[in-house]
């Protein structure tokens, strides 16, 4: 038996996926990542080749303290668009929280000559910190 297309069977498109999304973008804007985070797993089985969502769940689960399933999302959102600077600092940030502290470092130190500004001084921060 094959997966099961969730959005296809449902009716879905992009309207409702935008709908849930923000939906789920207001209450991670509230700090009720608990309840953010049921929407951004829901889209990653409605959607599951969104890189923004596999990101965004990720993000939550660092803001709930469990790296590891942050890895795992961040790792399936650069597999759907690779080298996303955001994904890759916040990829650092959960080796740090899991005591990985040198590779951490090795992927700060690459982002500290990051383009945007707001990523590569947050780069040169964390390399400060563990440093």
């Amino acid at each position: 038996m094959g997966k099961i297309h969730w959005a296809k069977t449902i009716g879905w498109g992009e309207e409702q996926f935008d709908d849930l999304r923000m939906a789920g973008y207001a209450y991670l804007r509230q700090g009720k990542y608990e309840i953010a985070l049921t929407f951004f797993e829901a889209l990653m089985v409605l959607d599951p080749e969104s890189a923004y969502d596999a990101q965004t769940l990720g993000g939550l689960y660092l803001q709930l303290n469990n790296p590891v399933k942050a890895l795992k999302c961040f790792d399936r959102a650069l597999k759907i668009e690779a080298d996303h600077a955001p994904t890759l600092l916040n990829v650092a940030k959960a080796l740090f929280m899991l005591g990985k502290k040198e590779e951490g470092l090795k992927l700060v130190h690459i982002l500290e000559n990051e383009p945007n500004i707001v990523i590569s001084n947050t780069a040169k921060a964390l390399i400060m910190a563990y440093s």
